[in-house]
């Protein structure tokens, strides 16, 4: 449906309407389909004085019939069809002239002007209005006065007037347009927002990643507790801190402890604190991070590693939101929210009887799932971009064709943080270079064996030597110019021998250039 509202405050549609007032005495007029008009507020500008419309709204009935003329004016549309300009003969007997804004067969409403006589049919107009005025009981003399002042439209001003309503339909139809490019532009960069390639620190716009986000967004909302799960080097902590700064608690402390990162008198001591005398070398009372982060967020990673006997004082600070430090007897009460995190499955854990149920379910209300960099390889030249721009931010630098494959086609065992350091390493081999050629590759990347991305087929042993072979054979041969002698050497074969694994695996120079 059209933006009447919107439409009304057009300085052009008000501009049509002022020319209509000033040439015709004539006010411009809208009606939604249904045949009901629109008045007051903004509409009220384009309202003129016309003294026989005013005589007849006097009366009760008379007020009612003009209500009912778009509705007129409507039955006429249906039953003769048409898209221009058309004349309709009011109760009163007067003329009014519409243009219906339809689009696409749809039927949005009216534009009219009118309440006028028709030069050409002025006699017969005339005698019309004085029978039907005297029907609602109004007297001759009022008539006659009231049309002395009506305006009286020509042939050519008919034909002016209905073009410029025509043009209100028009310039209605092209912003009405205009709105719907921007409304679908909008929509595009919605889009594009949604499809975002990053959250805070995190790099990534495949799939995978784009639902990561959005989960995300409903969980920094809320103070549940979250478990992320995910192999080493997926990012687990830099989610952790996503859900904690776009949380309510964003202003507080962000605490982050590895479980297996000490021994667990040691690790007891550093979650709940201790107190004077509580063991050797306790020489006075000490903060425990569950202490320190409160009104924030504790990020509790490997949590998996953690002992069964702290794992009932983890249950007791999430249920109950208090603990007791080591050697002392004094309860303490904390506000933080826990998120855990683990490369390990806790459900076999609680299986093998290593992690308490209660806990498991306490720790898991909500679930996120890191993918790996396998399962999400099209984000790799991204997180690479990303990368090289943070460890050499002063450098133009960017990766060969090659080496790019390479790494798309490398397993990543270590998921991102083995890229991060990759690439890092990459910067420092290539010296100034402009371009990371092959070469500068780990061989464990360089050699990688290819294998179909999502087939999940082992490759068979003759087929991996082969791709193997020709892979070094290529890379050795790039690295000596594509001097066989060279390469022969590097290889520890003898020229002839490569020679001949050249030609069968067709790695010839102008082939593969």
């Amino acid at each position: 449906m059209p933006e009447w509202n919107s439409i009304a405050e057009l300085r052009v549609i008000r501009r049509l309407a002022e020319m209509l007032n000033r040439r015709w005495n004539l006010g411009l007029g809208f009606a939604e389909p249904d045949g009901s008009l629109l008045q007051g507020g903004r509409f009220e500008r384009f309202a003129t004085r016309r003294p026989l419309c005013e005589l007849v709204q006097s009366t009760a009935a008379g007020r009612e019939r003009c209500a009912a003329t778009a509705a007129g004016m409507l039955e006429q549309y249906r039953a003769g069809g048409g898209c221009g300009a058309s004349t309709y003969l009011c109760h009163a007997g007067l003329s009014e002239f519409f243009v219906p804004l339809e689009v696409e067969g749809e039927l949005l409403g009216l534009v009219l002007a009118g309440g006028a006589l028709c030069a050409r049919e002025l006699d017969s107009q005339r005698a019309t209005i004085f029978a039907r005025c005297d029907e609602l009981g109004l007297g001759a003399r009022e008539v006659e006065s009231a049309l002395a002042r009506t305006t009286v439209l020509a042939p050519e001003d008919e034909q002016t007037l209905a073009e410029l309503i025509e043009l209100v339909v028009a310039e209605i139809l092209v912003y009405r347009e205009e709105m719907a490019r921007k409304e679908r532009r909008l929509d595009r960069l919605t889009r594009q927002l949604a499809d975002r390639s990053s959250y805070d620190q995190i790099v990534g716009k495949s799939q995978p990643m784009q639902e990561l986000y959005r989960l995300l967004d409903k969980i920094s909302a809320t103070d549940a507790t979250v478990l992320i799960e995910g192999e080493n080097g997926t990012g687990k902590e830099l989610v952790a801190r996503a859900i904690h700064f776009n949380s309510a608690r964003a202003q507080r402390p962000f605490v982050v402890q590895n479980c297996s990162a000490f021994n667990d008198n040691l690790l007891d001591s550093e979650l709940f604190g201790h107190s004077r005398g509580a063991f050797t070398g306790a020489v006075g009372n000490k903060k425990g991070l569950f202490e320190v982060a409160d009104g924030g967020t504790f990020f509790l990673d490997e949590i998996g590693d953690m002992s069964p006997a702290l794992q009932v004082k983890l249950l007791r600070i999430l249920q109950e939101g208090t603990f007791i430090p080591v050697g002392s007897t004094r309860e303490k009460r904390v506000d933080v929210r826990i998120i855990a995190a683990t490369n390990r499955d806790l459900k076999q854990l609680v299986e093998r009887g290593l992690f308490r149920e209660d806990l498991y379910f306490r720790v898991n209300v909500i679930g996120v799932t890191l993918p790996s960099l396998r399962q999400r390889r099209e984000d790799i030249p991204l997180l690479v971009e990303h990368f090289l721009h943070k460890h050499a931010p002063e450098r133009q630098v960017r990766l060969s064709a090659g080496s790019l494959q390479r790494l798309l086609d490398y397993n990543w065992p270590g998921n991102v943080r083995e890229l991060e350091n990759e690439i890092e390493r990459l910067l420092v081999l290539c010296s100034d270079d402009e371009v990371i050629r092959e070469e500068f590759l780990s061989p464990r990347i360089r050699y990688e064996v290819y294998s179909p991305q999502g087939s999940g087929e082992q490759t068979a042993l003759p087929a991996a030597i082969e791709q193997l072979e020709r892979t070094m054979i290529l890379d050795h041969l790039k690295r000596a110019r594509w001097n066989k002698t060279r390469a022969a050497e590097t290889l520890g074969i003898s020229r002839r021998n490569l020679i001949r694994k050249v030609q069968n695996y067709g790695l010839e120079r102008r082939r593969n250039h």
